[in-house]
């Protein structure tokens, strides 16, 4: 409900742009303008203004089929010092250090932002494992998320309509010596995840690059972040470091699961 006080010093705008990022809800996490004004008591063309706002801004954005808006990730550029008091990364941080005292490997924790992911926390592993990309990573960057592993763990759950909307608008380009760029290749490996629980990056990135990762899912089942160990290249084969990481990954991903809402 909007506050009725206009005293000195009150902005009615920014209220209102706040009561509608506020409006979203883990159990109305999609809300149409009629629904938004009759919770705001705000006219639909007053309410629609605002939307088109935000949504321009990058704080919510629209699902095409049903027309509804969402929240954007943009609303973590309102300032990544908040990170910090963030519920899924203060629940995340001890046990991404633990995945890495115990891998000896950088951990990630990552959520996605249209066709990126975005790193919201990073545990460095042992000096001398450090692959070249990793010393120019940090909380808050970007990578694209058809040749990540938390990428592909994120893209793998969706829904399969968003799914094709969304690389629809891919550019499956070479980043790494074995990218996949073919798109039914890409549905095939994505399709794989679902089944086992578990992505990979073997180069597709960058070259001498590989790296696990697993979904962290909420209590409605949705994915809402994947965590991940990024390895530089060894004489290993990938489906050994799948069998040696990915039990380990994976329970890394129930716990931090287990404590979000």
């Amino acid at each position: 409900m909007l506050q009725s006080d206009n005293g000195a010093g009150f902005s009615q705008s920014l209220e209102r742009g706040l009561a509608i990022l506020s409006a979203f809800t883990p159990d109305r996490p999609a809300l149409g303008i009629s629904e938004l004004a009759r919770k705001l008591a705000l006219t639909r063309s007053t309410t629609h203004r605002y939307v088109a706002t935000l949504a321009s801004l990058g704080y919510l954005q629209q699902d095409d089929a049903t027309r509804k808006y969402r929240l954007g990730p943009r609303v973590l550029d309102l300032g990544f010092s908040l990170l910090g008091s963030m519920d899924l990364r203060e629940i995340a941080a001890p046990h991404l250090r633990r995945l890495t005292d115990t891998t000896g490997h950088t951990s990630n924790l990552a959520i996605r932002d249209d066709t990126d992911v975005i790193l919201i926390d990073r545990v460095r592993g042992r000096p001398g494992r450090y692959h070249h990309l990793e010393y120019s990573l940090h909380v808050g960057s970007r990578l694209p998320s058809y040749c990540s592993a938390t990428g592909k763990a994120l893209l793998a759950f969706l829904p399969r309509p968003e799914l094709d909307r969304l690389l629809d608008r891919i550019d499956l380009v070479q980043r790494g010596p074995r990218t996949v760029t073919d798109k039914a290749a890409l549905l095939a490996e994505l399709e794989e995840v679902r089944r086992t629980g578990v992505a990979v990056n073997d180069e597709e990135l960058d070259s001498a690059l590989r790296s696990i990762a697993a979904p962290v899912r909420a209590r409605s089942g949705e994915v809402v972040a994947a965590v991940n160990v990024s390895i530089p290249w060894s004489p290993v084969a990938m489906n050994e470091l799948v069998s040696q990481l990915g039990p380990t990954l994976q329970a890394t991903a129930r716990q931090i699961a287990a404590r979000v809402i």
